[in-house]
């Protein structure tokens, strides 16, 4: 089983950076919108794949440009996430998710991984490096369970966080994938 990460376009967030980092739910830009179509050409969904997505309007508005009959999987465990991780930071308000009631209003009959577990309220943006690996490891479990390849949509950080997590070392900010970059890891 392979997961590919696949990194949101560009964002309306940073059409003025760093001014409009506290822009609630930005989407993506025209550019970002091109991104996404020209990635199209390096990336198939097959039926019985995975794409589990991060409950943010950027990564919504990816994946639908990637994969528009496809039915989506939302999980806070693939939200935004601070790299490196630093508790002291302040989160800014556009990596704020989407509640559940949110995603259930918009998108009816979605399908959303919770594991049990109540991150919805919490988000993995500043969680602790402990929590995160805990809650990690299952979702990629449940990766694993799944009968195709999983097709993460996210965010650098988090992208770079369970990227660590699965066993690479000494990533820093300039290992992002960067507007719609992809990066597949085989037989996770």
């Amino acid at each position: 089983m392979d997961i590919t990460f696949i990194r949101h376009g560009h964002g309306e967030h940073l059409l003025d950076y760093p001014n409009q980092l506290n822009r609630l739910h930005p989407g993506l830009t025209e550019l970002g919108k091109r991104q996404v179509i020209a990635l199209r050409k390096q990336v198939v969904v097959a039926p019985e794949d995975v794409i589990l997505v991060s409950p943010t309007k950027r990564t919504i508005e990816t994946a639908l440009l990637l994969a528009e009959n496809i039915n989506l999987t939302f999980s806070p465990l693939v939200g935004p996430r601070m790299f490196p991780q630093n508790p002291d930071f302040i989160a800014y308000v556009c990596d704020q998710i989407y509640s559940k009631e949110e995603l259930s209003h918009k998108y009816p009959g979605i399908r959303m991984v919770e594991l049990g577990l109540d991150c919805w309220e919490e988000s993995i943006n500043q969680m602790d490096a402990c929590r995160f690996k805990i809650l990690a490891e299952q979702l990629l479990e449940w990766c694993r369970q799944q009968s195709g390849n999983t097709f993460i949509i996210s965010h650098d950080g988090t992208i770079t966080n369970y990227r660590m997590l699965l066993g690479e070392q000494g990533l820093t900010k300039s290992d992002f994938l960067g507007e719609s970059g992809l990066y597949t890891m085989r037989n996770v």
